[in-house]
């Protein structure tokens, strides 16, 4: 009878559902920082809003300090992924959010371009001695499972340490 049960548990099992088996799926956290560097130095921001307004303007959302940058010099728009909701990438633009461009425009990995998505180490330059560079920082973990390496400890026998001293 024992044998009938199982012969049907595997029979009627999905050849698909090895969910048993599987660990759970990882799940890709992603960070997005813009390393800004200036008249005054060398700022990090962590990118979590949707849009930024970037420029000399007291009321900017990330202020440069130069005189050879535009008051509302550029946009930074948070955008979702085609493939996954659940992540996004940033889209930076020429001038304010209205479309009005910046007098010097944008230098983005050494080409004049009105905007750009942009993608890991990306260097913006606003002007000279003004730029930022983009870094996507993904950590990826897994789900209902913890790395057995993290728990790893090796005990030591006292008796053993004396024998390795000989």
């Amino acid at each position: 009878m024992v044998v009938n049960k199982t012969q049907n548990r595997l029979i009627n099992q999905s050849p698909t559902d090895f969910s048993d088996n599987l660990p759970m799926a990882a799940e890709i956290n992603e960070s997005h920082l813009l390393i800004v560097e200036d008249d005054r130095g060398r700022k990090e921001i962590i990118l979590e809003r949707p849009v930024y307004s970037i420029g000399r303007d007291r009321e900017c959302d990330i202020r440069l300090n130069s005189q050879f940058v535009s008051r509302r010099h550029a946009t930074l728009v948070r955008l979702p992924r085609d493939d996954n909701n659940q992540t996004h990438y940033y889209r930076i633009v020429d001038g304010d959010a209205k479309g009005k461009p910046s007098a010097n425009g944008l230098v983005i990995n050494g080409r004049k371009l009105p905007a750009q998505d942009l993608k890991n180490e990306d260097e913006v330059v606003f002007g000279p001695q003004v730029r930022a560079i983009y870094y996507l920082l993904k950590d990826s973990m897994r789900t209902g499972q913890t790395d057995s390496t993290e728990y790893d400890i090796t005990l030591i026998n006292p008796g053993m340490a004396e024998d390795m001293e000989d």
